[in-house]
C-alpha cells in the first residue's frame, strides 16, 4: 500500500499526541504549581522532560501501545482500516479540543479508545469486547477507587508520621519533596500515554501492511515521546485551575500524597498489566482522597460531580465524532 495515507495516520496520531501533551499537562503539575512547589514554567519544563523520559521507557515495558493497537479493535486490512485509525483519532481531538475548551480533565486516553470504538462500529469492523472490559473498563472503574482509596491512606500516614512537627517546617520539606512526587507523575503520564498514541500508529503500520510485529517499532515511540513532550510544554492552563484549585485547595504535604499514589498507580497499571488508564482519572481521584482526610466538605464535590459528568460522556462523545468522520472519510474511498 501507498505509505501517503499512512503518513496522514501518523500525522494525526501525533497531532491527537500533542493535544494529550498539552490537555493533560496539568495531570503532573497542578498539584505543584497550586501548592507553590513550583513555578508554572518550570514545572512544564520538568514535566515536558519526564514525559520523554517515560515515553522511551515503553520500549522496555510496551504493553500498554500492543493493548491498544492489537487489543480493541479487529481493523480490516487496506485503506478501510486506515480509514478507522483515522476517524479514531480525529474523533479524540475533537473531544480533546472540546474539553480542554471548557476546562474539563477528562481522559485523553478513554478518548482515544472511543474513537477507535465508534469509527470500528461504524465500518461494521469488530470490537474486542473482552479485551476492552479486561484492560479497559474494569481499569476504569478500579483506578478512582484506588486512587480515592490510597491518596487517603497516603495522607493519613503523613499526618500521622508528622503529627508533633513543626508545620512550616513540614510544609517546606514537602514543598522539596513534591518536584520529585510530580517528575515521578509525569514520567508515568509519558509512559502510558505516549504508549497509547504509539499503539494506533502500530494499528496503522498494521493494516496498512507494512509491519507484523506486536511491539511498536522504535521510531515510533520516539517520535511519540518527543511530540508529547512538546504538547506538555505548550501547557493545559485552563485544566490546571481546575485541578489545582477548583477541587480542593492543597498544601504540599496533600499534593506530594496525591501525586505519590498517582504515580505508584500508573506504573502498576501499565507495567504489571499493560492496561490503560486514564493519568486524568487517578490524580483527580487521588485529590479527592487526599482532600478527604481534612473532612468531606473540603472537597468541592460539585466539581468533582462535574468531572466525573465528563469522564461518563468521554466514550460515547469521542466515539460519535468517530463515526461520523469515517461515513464522511468512507465516501471519499
Amino acid at each position: 500500500m501507498d505509505w501517503l495515507p499512512i503518513a496522514v495516520v501518523i500525522a494525526l496520531a501525533m497531532g491527537f499526541n500533542y493535544t494529550n501533551g498539552f490537555h493533560d499537562a496539568a495531570n503532573a503539575i497542578a498539584t505543584s504549581v497550586s501548592t507553590r512547589a513550583l513555578t508554572p514554567r518550570v514545572a512544564l519544563g520538568m514535566a515536558a522532560v519526564a514525559n520523554l523520559v517515560g515515553g522511551l521507557i515503553v520500549w522496555k515495558f510496551g504493553q500498554v501501545a500492543t493493548t491498544v493497537g492489537k487489543g480493541i479493535i479487529a481493523a480490516p486490512q487496506g485503506s478501510e482500516g486506515l480509514a478507522i485509525c483515522a476517524a479514531a483519532l480525529i474523533g479524540a481531538i475533537g473531544w480533546n479540543l472540546l474539553t480542554w475548551w471548557y476546562g474539563l480533565p477528562s481522559s485523553s486516553s478513554h478518548a482515544l479508545i472511543g474513537g477507535l470504538g465508534g469509527a470500528a462500529l461504524a465500518a461494521g469492523a469488530a470490537v474486542k469486547w473482552a479485551g476492552v472490559f479486561d484492560k479497559v473498563i474494569i481499569p476504569m472503574v478500579l483506578s478512582p477507587i484506588a486512587g480515592i482509596l490510597g491518596g487517603y491512606v497516603v495522607m493519613a500516614a503523613i499526618l500521622w508520621v508528622f503529627r508533633g512537627a513543626h508545620p512550616g517546617k513540614v510544609s517546606r520539606g514537602f514543598r522539596y519533596a513534591q518536584s520529585i512526587s510530580a517528575a515521578a507523575m509525569a514520567v508515568g503520564h509519558g509512559f502510558q500515554d505516549a504508549a497509547k498514541t504509539a499503539g494506533v500508529v502500530l494499528l496503522a503500520l498494521t493494516v496498512g501492511g507494512h509491519y507484523t510485529s506486536d511491539k511498536a517499532p522504535l521510531w515510533v515511540l520516539v517520535l511519540s515521546a518527543v511530540v508529547i513532550s512538546l504538547g506538555t510544554y505548550a501547557g493545559g492552563w485552563r485544566i490546571m485551575r481546575t485541578l489545582g484549585r477548583r477541587i480542593i485547595h492543597l498544601d504540599p504535604p496533600h499534593g506530594f500524597a496525591a501525586e505519590s499514589t498517582a504515580a505508584a498507580i500508573l506504573y502498576v497499571a501499565g507495567i504489571g498489566y499493560g492496561a490503560p488508564i486514564s493519568t486524568t482519572h487517578t490524580i483527580t481521584s487521588a485529590i479527592m482522597g487526599v482532600g478527604a482526610t481534612k473532612r468531606l466538605s473540603a472537597v468541592r464535590w460539585g466539581v468533582a460531580g462535574n468531572i466525573v459528568g465528563a469522564w461518563v460522556l468521554t466514550f460515547p462523545g469521542a466515539g460519535l465524532v468517530a463515526a461520523a468522520t469515517f461515513w464522511v472519510i468512507h465516501l471519499f474511498l
